[in-house]
């Protein structure tokens, strides 16, 4: 059996295990002993080579695992203590429950841990910075599982859950924060998957949300998406927190119209957005990056017409007034509708090539 598929665990206990087991380290430094990699090498398992993982962003109190590293490289992890015993990162990514399969909800502590592997640590070489920032304890997140072994994953905004933990700014819309398909697991259509998951998984809802700005993967899978699923031409949006509609852009919409060739949708939102850099993204490997949050000031109720400009959108902001609250709600689906219908009206454009799906 592997870690997953132990009994449940509380994340105090994995904090607690790790101090204990360090403490103990610390008190018997001259008594080694050695963790075996699957390369036939081995690391010492000493004090100096382990080192706490914070497994959560702004998490109070702190929920941390003893981590053992290579001596030569810190950042890389080659396994972690869970269940009073050292596991390969290999291991802990594996269940050898059959029935764990397709996608599924994280609610353990331990599958906690899976995600945190996959978006820190698996897809990350030496030379590699961090791809993703830490994700909150309490957004909701699915892990895909295949063949006995986490191979991908993507995580949720809810509608009405706070953007961040220093303002009281809410999401107005669900929406697909952060999604990744192990490097060996591409180019299966994973992606398309989990996309169609998040669709069904709020069907009840009349828009949603992909983080902006989307990755060149990410465009490749939107585009085979709503391709396959003109249902949802209307309702998908690339978004910035906390989703008003100058934060949103039809995705079908740029897609005929080709803004997302060369970069052109993250070089705009560049351009035009006066918050970016004032927080610290989150990004994916094979899916979207969540852009810089964007203060309160700067919604507005009404969607723009077409792709907005710089200057008119910061004319937009400035004299609009603020729009937050569900009493905003009708306006706002007026506004989605005639935003909607252009994109129908554009449906005849001749498609840009299609590159390969995650």
């Amino acid at each position: 059996m592997y870690p997953v598929d132990l009994p449940a665990a509380e994340d105090t206990d994995l904090t607690s295990a790790a101090e204990q087991y360090i403490s103990s380290l610390e008190s018997r430094p001259h008594n080694n002993k050695w963790f075996e990699l699957p390369q036939a090498s081995k690391v010492a398992i000493t004090a100096n080579n382990i080192r706490h993982l914070q497994l959560f962003e702004d998490d109070q109190p702190g929920c941390a695992v003893a981590a053992l590293h290579s001596p030569d490289d810190p950042t890389q992890v080659v396994a972690l203590y869970l269940y009073d015993k050292w596991w390969s990162v290999d291991d802990i990514l594996r269940t050898s429950n059959k029935s764990r399969s397709g996608l599924l909800l994280v609610q353990s502590i331990v599958e906690r841990v899976i995600l945190f592997l996959l978006s820190q640590v698996v897809e990350r070489s030496a030379q590699e910075k961090v791809q993703f920032s830490l994700h909150p304890r309490t957004e909701s997140c699915k892990l895909l599982w295949r063949d006995g072994q986490a191979v991908g994953f993507y995580t949720v905004k809810h509608k009405g859950s706070l953007c961040d933990s220093w303002s009281s700014r809410c999401y107005l819309l669900s929406v697909l924060d952060t999604m990744l398909v192990r490097s060996s697991w591409r180019r299966r259509g994973l992606g398309l998957q989990m996309l169609e998951d998040f669709c069904s998984w709020f069907s009840t809802e009349e828009f949603l949300g992909v983080s902006s700005p989307l990755s060149p993967s990410m465009v490749s899978v939107c585009r085979r998406f709503l391709q396959q699923h003109e249902e949802h031409r209307e309702r998908l949006y690339e978004v910035e927190a906390p989703g008003g509609w100058t934060q949103r852009r039809n995705v079908w919409l740029n897609i005929q119209l080709g803004h997302y060739l060369h970069g052109s949708s993250e070089q705009q939102i560049k351009a035009c957005d006066p918050n970016q850099g004032r927080s610290s993204p989150s990004s994916t490997m094979s899916g979207t990056r969540s852009s810089p949050a964007v203060h309160a000031d700067d919604l507005d109720p009404g969607p723009p017409a077409r792709p907005p400009q710089c200057q008119t959108q910061n004319k937009m902001r400035n004299s609009n007034p603020l729009c937050t609250g569900p009493h905003c709600e009708g306006s706002q689906r007026q506004r989605g509708s005639r935003d909607a219908k252009r994109a129908r009206r554009l449906n005849h454009v001749v498609l840009v090539r299609h590159e390969d799906v995650v």
